[in-house]
């Protein structure tokens, strides 16, 4: 095989709560992961020697390179394996940065996946897992994806039954958000806890769309909202738009709201005001491999 393109998947939180701060320093978390279907591509080629990565389109926001997930991915994962694992990197981001969405950590999943395909490591779901977390605590589910609840600082997934069809509208606003400065800000100022995370677990195994929008929940959104008012603005213009409900994903400053159809999304979408709104829906997995190229020809299209 000398190259494999895989599509990975961005997340939203639909239930979010903070325990408490753990020993290690570290949040104790109860969350429930969706992957959904806004994406990045990723294209991994084997190179004669060393590691490049290329990312389109030009100028966007990634970072430096050395702290780049993707980057970190590839360095940890030939560490675990003892070997160079020389390869070029081709990133094709949609999903906008500081969102909450997961961007880095299913680009990060991807080359994982893609890695262990490209150089026949022969490594477990369990053991990129492992790898990915040393990334960070979202890696861990971008590589299984579908829907899950995670504990610890989240990579200790259970997964759950997929949610009844429906449509999300994910709005951004310009400004992100910096997670550890959400965390610290929390903590000197905890707040009330909604206690979603029980509530959407019930509607999910009930298959109840209006009691899974009803229950939607993130310990974090008051938080981010004072670092960065759009949010709220945001939630409310999606409420006014009819959605079933709304709420902040991860650390933010992603919003987004349920819609039972399309047409209603469409619609709610036309009517926000932020430079980034996208109509999106639930995906059962966290990374597809579309195709493997062997000797100048594609092999066909596999999922991971």
């Amino acid at each position: 095989m000398t190259r494999v393109l895989l599509r990975t998947f961005a997340k939203v939180n639909y239930a979010l709560e903070v325990l408490g701060v753990r020993p290690d320093g570290y949040h104790e978390l109860s969350t429930i992961f969706q992957s959904i279907s806004l994406y990045d591509e990723v294209r991994i080629e084997q190179a004669e020697s060393d590691f490049k990565l290329v990312v389109v389109p030009e100028g966007v926001e990634i970072g430096p390179p050395e702290e780049n997930t993707v980057y970190r991915a590839h360095k940890l994962l030939a560490e675990f394996v003892g070997d160079r694992l020389p390869a070029r990197i081709r990133l094709r981001k949609s999903i906008p940065a500081g969102a909450g969405l997961g961007g880095g950590s299913s680009d990060a999943a991807a080359t994982l996946v893609g890695l262990n395909a490209l150089f026949g490591l022969g490594l477990s779901g369990a053991e990129l897992k492992k790898v990915g977390l040393k990334v960070g605590a979202d890696v861990p589910f971008c590589i299984e994806g579908g829907t899950a609840l995670g504990r610890g600082v989240g990579e200790v997934l259970r997964p759950l039954p997929a949610p009844p069809p429906h449509h999300l509208v994910v709005a951004k606003p310009a400004e992100g958000a910096e997670t550890a400065s959400i965390y610290r800000a929390y903590d000197e100022c905890p707040g009330e806890s909604k206690h979603s995370v029980e509530p959407v677990v019930e509607a999910l195994q009930a298959g109840s769309l209006y009691e899974l929008a009803k229950a939607l929940g993130n310990d974090l959104a008051p938080v981010t909202r004072g670092f960065v008012p759009e949010v709220q603005k945001l939630e409310e213009e999606l409420l006014q738009a009819r959605a079933l409900g709304v709420a902040m994903s991860g650390t933010g400053t992603a919003a987004y709201g349920v819609f039972g159809y399309m047409a209603e999304a469409r619609v709610a979408k036309r009517s926000l005001q932020a430079p980034f709104v996208k109509v999106c829906e639930p995906v059962p997995r966290g990374v597809v491999m579309l195709e493997r190229w062997k000797s100048g020809s594609a092999t066909g299209r596999a999922r991971s």
